[in-house]
């Protein structure tokens, strides 16, 4: 008599399920072994408060990066406003801030918690096997953002045969995802960590927390210098000094690296200003003709420095109102630079309108030197430096249909 497959399978499924038997102990070896990490230090609680402090580290890193990156590459739904003039500043020095500060966090969150990478079993089901992807796809992510993160305010650009900007972005999308996932399991630790009276910490762990503190305090008083003016002396760290340069600013691009001298030093050179309906072409003597304005605004670098200097130009308004431009339209921006990602940049309102952006001819009072954009580059309030665009050669009105 043949069996119903579905009687066969119901009655297996009431069969008393046996236990995986563990592997014996002497099976154990290394770091797997019971005793292996006996340090009083570490606890639940310390690495919950390590997790904190380097979880908000990345959250800032993440918003403000992202700020950056909607700002050089636009979406519908994403505006950026001309005023206060310093926010690009802040907001980036916030971004490579957060960034270095997390390093120190990162290192002391991973001494704490990797004893946990060799628990036994080292998969329990197929949920643990999940949470132990999350947590490498987590530790992976933020390991490579912030080891190009570095790199990158280096100028080190050899050291990645990858696009920094392409790659940073969408990494940066899956070591957050991972992050929200890790808080979501490991949420009931966290609040058990959190019960416990502070009362009861060991005063080992108080001094681990102590010496991540000092060194995270370290890290940021000994880099914040190359944003905020006062500190700069202490600004051992950073990796560039906002004072040193020609005319008292650093330089990114040299005038040769861009291969733009002979072009920059003309003598025919001419200034294309495209309008809808009408076109000029501007020399420097004709610019010099127009109206001088003369504004303070900050040069505000992606990678994290920034400093004030004094302007001296063509409102940008003006010059649109040469070609009769519409008063919300947007302008494309090109350089005499012949390639480069950030040859070109677009400004739209408000900044186009803003009384402060300017076609700088001088800075600090004197005619620009060469590579900082000479005969003219254009300046504008709260904007990243990439997009101050040097060594003008067209500005073209965008019509709209």
């Amino acid at each position: 008599m043949v069996q119903h497959p579905q009687r066969r399978l119901s009655r297996i499924a009431r069969l008393p399920r046996r236990a995986v038997p563990a592997p014996p102990e002497w099976a154990r070896r290394g770091p797997f072994r019971a005793g292996a990490f006996p340090s009083p230090v570490r606890s639940e609680r310390l690495t919950t408060r390590l997790g904190i402090a380097l979880g908000t580290a990345v959250a800032v890193c993440f918003v403000t990066g992202l700020i950056s990156h909607y700002i050089q590459h636009p979406v519908w739904w994403f505006a950026w406003p001309s005023r206060p003039v310093s926010l690009y500043r802040i907001t980036q020095g916030l971004h490579v801030g957060s960034g270095l500060a997390a390093v120190p966090l990162l290192l002391a969150k991973l001494a704490a918690a990797y004893p946990r990478l060799y628990a036994w079993p080292p998969v329990r089901d197929l949920a643990h096997a999940v949470e132990r992807l999350t947590v490498a796809a987590l530790v992976g992510a933020v390991i490579f953002q912030l080891a190009t993160g570095i790199l990158n305010i280096s100028l080190w650009y050899g050291a990645m045969p990858f696009s920094f900007i392409t790659t940073h972005y969408w990494t940066a999308w899956i070591a957050a995802g991972a992050l929200l996932i890790h808080i979501g399991v490991k949420l009931p630790v966290i609040r058990r960590a959190l019960a416990r009276s502070p009362a009861a910490v060991d005063p080992g762990r108080r001094g681990v927390l102590l010496g991540v503190a000092a060194a995270v305090g370290v890290v940021t008083v000994t880099t914040v210098g190359q944003t905020v003016r006062p500190l700069a002396p202490l600004g051992v760290l950073a990796p560039r000094r906002p004072d040193i340069g020609p005319q008292g600013l650093p330089v990114n691009k040299s005038a040769v690296a861009a291969r733009v001298v002979e072009a920059a030093r003309d003598p025919t050179y001419r200034l294309m200003v495209n309008g809808p309906g009408d076109a000029r072409l501007l020399s420097l003597a004709d610019l010099d003709g127009i109206r001088q304005h003369t504004v303070r605004l900050p040069i505000s670098c992606v990678e994290g420095w920034s400093a004030d200097a004094e302007w001296t130009g063509v409102r940008l308004s003006d010059l649109l109102d040469l070609v009769d431009a519409a008063p919300d339209v947007a302008i494309s921006v090109e350089s005499l630079q012949p390639r480069g990602k950030f040859r070109a940049s677009r400004i739209g309102p408000p900044h186009s309108r803003d009384p402060l952006t300017l076609v700088a001819l001088r800075l600090n009072g004197e005619p620009l030197h060469l590579d900082h954009g000479y005969p003219c580059r254009l300046i504008a309030p709260n904007r990243p430096g990439v997009l101050q665009t040097k060594w003008l050669a067209r500005l073209t009105v965008e019509v709209t249909r």
